[in-house]
């Protein structure tokens, strides 16, 4: 077991490696990845179901003991990155399939990443965490109004059967994996360790069936939409790091909106696009989880070098 959660953890600190190394296999060889198509939900399912098992009573102590920070966060996350994508949509012309896949990555809510990458970025774990329970319960609700309203002269958006798509691949699992959680609990925290190796599964599992299946629109299209995911990502961290500063936060609550804000639950967004949408609707979400990842990790590594200017002056 120890072996295992260990094997785990190194696959959990690898991610974005593991993430390019099979969008690259799933874009050369899309016939051994196609299979996994019909099981995006349920891979998303298990991994929101891991999410449930992780969370305790004191995450949303939490929340109480802090309740303008989180809800500071989550706002900024449901505001930020919808209006990014409404705006980068505009200024580079994205046709409709293409502009509703990046509008989603918008809408949806922060992603577990952003936990990890705020602990190596030596942020408020504990308000990052927070921060991605609340924006994730209130996905069922939230993500179909937002891509309804910024999204409908586009495409077609049922706000009714997104809110059901949310409500058994993300809601239900959570509220499952919490009570499995809450009534076994010691006996979860043995099995805890090896949650970052299931998460790291489903994950690529979503971003290779995406990838294999639109490799004729990544070949047309995919480095403009690289680009602005790139873009919304970035812009991302960089507004909600001002914001939070703006809120006169201290330095690791600063670090915790950046990520939050920045890092969005792209395996939803490509789970939903999938269903709703044309195929090239996941691209971006696909590109998304590749890259933010990757940028991550970078901005983790820089932020963790910062000092607060009131300990400095100490």
């Amino acid at each position: 077991m120890n072996a295992l959660i260990r094997f785990s953890q190194f696959v959990g600190n690898t991610f974005a490696v593991w993430c390019i190394v099979f969008a690259v296999l799933a874009f050369m060889i899309p016939d051994g990845f196609t299979w996994i198509t019909p099981y995006i939900n349920t891979l998303l399912g298990i991994i929101m179901f891991g999410m449930g098992l992780t969370l305790k009573a004191r995450d949303f102590k939490n929340v109480a003991k802090a309740p303008v920070k989180v809800l500071a966060v989550v706002l900024a996350q449901y505001i930020i990155m919808p209006l990014l994508a409404v705006g980068l949509v505009f200024v580079f012309s994205l046709p409709p399939e293409i502009a509703i896949g990046v509008i989603l990555v918008g809408c949806c809510p922060g992603g577990t990443s952003s936990n990890v990458m705020t602990f190596l970025a030596k942020g408020n774990v504990a308000l990052s965490i927070s921060a991605t329970a609340i924006s994730t319960l209130l996905a069922p609700i939230v993500t179909p109004l937002l891509t309804l309203f910024l999204a409908s002269a586009l495409l077609p958006v049922s706000f009714q059967d997104m809110f059901m798509s949310i409500l058994s691949i993300v809601l239900l699992p959570i509220v499952l994996g919490f009570i499995v959680s809450s009534f076994l609990g010691t006996h979860v925290e043995k099995v805890e360790g090896v949650l970052p190796l299931v998460s790291v599964i489903g994950i690529i599992g979503v971003l290779s069936a995406v990838v294999s299946n639109n490799v004729e629109n990544i070949l047309q299209s995919g480095l403009l939409i690289f680009g602005v995911v790139i873009l919304h990502n970035i812009l991302g961290y960089v507004l909600g790091f001002i914001l939070a500063k703006v809120l006169r936060f201290d330095l690791s609550d600063q670090k915790a909106m950046s990520i939050e804000v920045g890092m969005q639950n792209s395996g939803l967004a490509a789970a939903l696009a999938t269903a709703h949408f044309a195929p090239i609707a996941a691209v971006p979400a696909a590109l998304f989880s590749v890259w933010h990842n990757i940028s991550g990790s970078l901005a983790a590594n820089w932020m963790k070098r910062m000092k607060d200017t009131k300990e400095s002056d100490q």
